[in-house]
């Protein structure tokens, strides 16, 4: 029997994250290889993964960063079972390491951001090593890429949602400021869109519905159902929509006006909200 000594157990420890005993087993099993413990470990978190893979992993961390220039955003959701290992330090180091190479590399998908290196191994490879060391289901469920003239970014409610939004000007001190005003609209109110016209025909029609089956329940004449659906359509273009939303910073404006009085011609262009779960 090969025999492994504290300072090796340490060795791979280090190496990997993972347990005292882990580690140890690990060695023992592959006759004090590291490489070979590490892959070891690494085939126990896929097992865990496998073994715990109808757990729901609803818990974790979301996200969103921007790069020095403004140019591009990135937000990546990195899921857990429990709350007690998505506040853990570690983890949101974890979490924002993955959103660091996701702003650099620009993956073209999910997939591709997992496959992207990861100091020695692959994103992918790097989720099973803490799976192995934390014990629990670990997956990167969502990742979004936003690029553009000014993109803003803010994380809401200690990692539970993070927004990005692109602005219309490059970005300036006061542009920036407002931007994060607005992503910080956008976390509370959740519009659909920035404006009517970014709304699906689809949910256009089922608030007309909506709007006519209202007026008919209370009795309102036929001939008039379809001017009051109107009506209803539009409230909920001013409460839904991004730039008609009234700023909540100062409801005596829209952000649409918030924006114009910081710049003149100042909008949004896009806007993307990630919701843990």
């Amino acid at each position: 029997m090969t025999n492994i000594s504290a300072a090796d157990v340490n060795k791979l420890r280090q190496m990997t994250g993972a347990g005292l005993m882990d580690c140890k087993k690990a060695l023992m099993e592959t006759s004090g290889d590291f490489e070979a413990a590490i892959d070891y470990l690494r085939k126990k978190g896929a097992k865990i993964s496998e073994k715990r893979s109808d757990r729901d992993a609803s818990e974790g961390a979301v996200i969103a960063m921007t790069s020095a220039d403004a140019s591009a955003g990135v937000i990546i959701e990195l899921n857990c079972e429990t709350d007690f290992v998505a506040k853990n330090d570690g983890f949101v180091a974890f979490a924002k390491e993955v959103a660091e190479i996701a702003l650099n590399s620009k993956p073209a998908d999910l997939d591709a951001l997992k496959a992207l290196p990861m100091g020695d191994a692959t994103i992918s490879a790097r989720l099973l090593d803490e799976m192995a060391k934390i014990g629990e289901k670990i997956d990167v469920s969502k990742y979004t890429l936003m690029e553009g003239a000014n993109v803003v970014s803010y994380i809401h409610g200690a990692n539970r949602m993070g927004v990005l939004v692109e602005l219309s000007a490059a970005p300036t001190e006061a542009n920036t400021v407002a931007g994060k005003d607005v992503a910080m609209q956008i976390a509370a109110m959740n519009p659909v869109a920035v404006d009517k016209s970014g709304v699906d025909a689809s949910r256009i029609e089922r608030e007309m519905e909506i709007g006519r089956e209202q007026a008919r329940a209370e009795g309102k004449p036929e001939a008039m159902i379809d001017r009051i659906a109107e009506g209803k359509l539009n409230k909920f273009f001013k409460e839904s929509t991004l730039l008609s939303q009234e700023f909540v910073k100062d409801s005596s404006k829209t952000v649409e006006k918030m924006l114009s009085d910081v710049e003149a011609g100042l909008t949004v262009k896009q806007f993307t909200r990630v919701q843990l779960g």
